[in-house]
């Protein structure tokens, strides 16, 4: 009798202790508690944890690390603890492929990043490496936690470093649901791609109050670091979103055009849809006048999948388009010069576009696709000033360090060193095609005249018709893809609606292209 109730006594210890601990989870997702739950509802904005269940599938997420607790004892914290310490980390998957992931707490100390807060991301960024998995972090943090002082700092930069390290080694994202500054905005910085919610979100080194002590401006946050100022002047943000629903679906499906890791192809849709009826329409898309502009997205989507493309950076120097699409199925990554915006020239924030997103696909192993029509860089002071030979090079880096197929399709123009910067042959272009309609010269025919003519100009009886007479003499000469065909700087002279056949063919043909650079730590690319 003694030995039973010693048995029932122990059984009922083990079913406390089972209660306990689903109170301790229940504690824990109930983060800050339910007043501020309320209070981020209120503002827009979901939990971290909701946010988390609509970006991975459903019933696949696995937290790590939710007892987690902050271990300071300064300025009362110690009576402060909450299971998870402002953020929850762990593993899902996205269309069943694995995923780390990270999501800041706001209603827990405004998601303040503490020493424990940090080493909870720190493990599921070491996890992803190892494991070989994207990594999407949900920022949505009022900055390091004052009262733990440098060693919230310190956490920082463990993330910093880690971010260095996983950076070419596996896909990065970052998405900003809220507050991200001081020193917090340097790890999204570090990251491939950012996300940002429009009015809720926002980043920014240093923020409106010390921007008025400082330099005296008048500014708000919204207008300081908001969604739209990163979209459209910095640069920072590569995409946005009207709501926290509208971004996590967005990155899900972002995720489908991204491999894995450095080691993996992109996943390949089994099916896809490509309507045969652009074929007779791609030819039209450039107007008879070569001076007058065009919409490149036009002539793009006529050569790839159905509805398969994703713009990157789409409100940022709109004088060239990048971004993401799928030809059969697989991905390609997109680069083309836009005319209707600058006439599609190179400049300072174009160059910097086109050199990041090429070099995250040679990373990646997505093969690039490169549509041109490129009158040359943007001559002025401001241009030079803020250092368009090196931002220039950047690209033309970019590009010549890429071993992944290359693919160049000139539509129009392809002036002087822009031309050889757009992914030429010479710079180790796998294949170059030229439309009909192409132009391939050291510069436009008018200003070839003027320079080459000038004395039989001046001299004429009539300047301005002599030199309307060597403008077409040069252009019938030059403004054309043939000299570049003669020399096999061009591949092939084709039809513009012969343009996918031929792409689909390159990219199988170069499908086990093996290409490796020399031997050296790494390159010093013109920063």
């Amino acid at each position: 009798m003694k030995i039973y109730y010693l048995w029932h006594s122990d059984k009922r210890r083990g079913m406390d202790r089972n209660q306990d601990l689903k109170d301790k989870r229940e504690a824990s997702k109930l983060g800050g508690g339910q007043a501020r739950v309320e209070k981020q509802h209120a503002q827009g904005k979901l939990t971290a944890r909701e946010r988390l269940t609509l970006l991975l599938d459903e019933g696949s997420f696995h937290e790590v690390g939710q007892f987690v607790e902050h271990r300071a004892t300064s300025f009362g914290l110690e009576k402060n603890k909450i299971p998870g310490d402002g953020v929850v980390t762990g593993y899902g998957t996205i269309h069943g492929r694995l995923i780390y992931v990270f999501s800041q707490d706001f209603t827990v100390l405004g998601g303040s990043l503490s020493e424990t807060h940090a080493a909870k991301i720190c493990r599921v960024m070491d996890m992803a490496v190892k494991n070989g998995a994207p990594l999407i972090g949900l920022n949505d943090s009022g900055g390091a936690r004052i009262q733990e002082g440098v060693v919230s700092l310190a956490g920082y930069a463990d993330i910093f470093y880690r971010n260095t390290r996983a950076s070419g080694v596996i896909p990065q994202i970052s998405v900003i649901m809220g507050p991200c500054a001081g020193g917090a905005v340097y790890s999204p910085a570090l990251t491939d791609f950012i996300f940002m919610v429009e009015d809720t979100s926002y980043m920014f080194v240093t923020g409106p109050n010390v921007v008025k002590t400082v330099t005296h401006e008048e500014v708000t946050s919204e207008d300081l670091g908001g969604a739209k100022a990163h979209a459209e002047k910095s640069g920072v943000t590569h995409f946005t979103a009207s709501n926290d629903v509208e971004v996590l679906r967005k990155v899900r499906d972002f995720v489908t055009f991204i491999p894995q890791n450095a080691n993996e192809l992109a996943p390949e849709p089994s099916l896809y849809n490509f309507n045969a009826s652009k074929l007779k329409t791609i030819g039209t898309i450039l107007p008879d006048n070569n001076q007058l502009p065009y919409d490149i997205r036009k002539v793009v989507k006529c050569v790839i999948d159905d509805e398969s493309f994703r713009e990157v950076h789409e409100d940022y120097a709109k004088n060239i388009v990048v971004g993401f699409a799928r030809i059969e199925g697989r991905t390609i990554g997109v680069i083309a010069n836009q005319p209707i915006a600058l006439a599609g020239v190179l400049d300072n924030d174009a160059s910097r576009k086109g050199g990041r997103f090429v070099r995250f696909c040679d990373a990646f192993n997505i093969p690039l696709l490169v549509f041109e029509d490129v009158p040359g860089f943007l001559p002025g002071t401001d241009q030079e000033w803020n250092g368009i030979i090196t931002n220039g090079a950047k690209l033309l880096y970019a590009f010549a360090e890429a071993t992944v197929p290359r693919i160049t399709v000139i539509t129009r123009k392809a002036y002087g060193g822009a031309f050889d910067v757009m992914n030429s042959k010479s710079i180790g272009a796998d294949l170059n095609f030229a439309w009909p309609t192409a132009e391939i010269a050291v510069m436009g025919a008018k200003g070839a005249a003027e320079i080459i003519f000038k004395r039989e100009i001046k001299a004429a009886e009539d300047p301005q018709a002599k030199w309307l007479e060597k403008e077409a003499e040069y252009a019938e000469m030059f403004a054309n893809p043939y000299r570049a065909a003669e020399r096999g700087i061009i591949d092939d002279v084709i039809l513009p609606e012969e343009t996918r056949e031929k792409v689909v063919a390159g990219f199988k043909m170069l499908e086990n292209k093996a290409e490796s650079l020399p031997k050296k730590k790494h390159g010093n690319i013109p920063l």
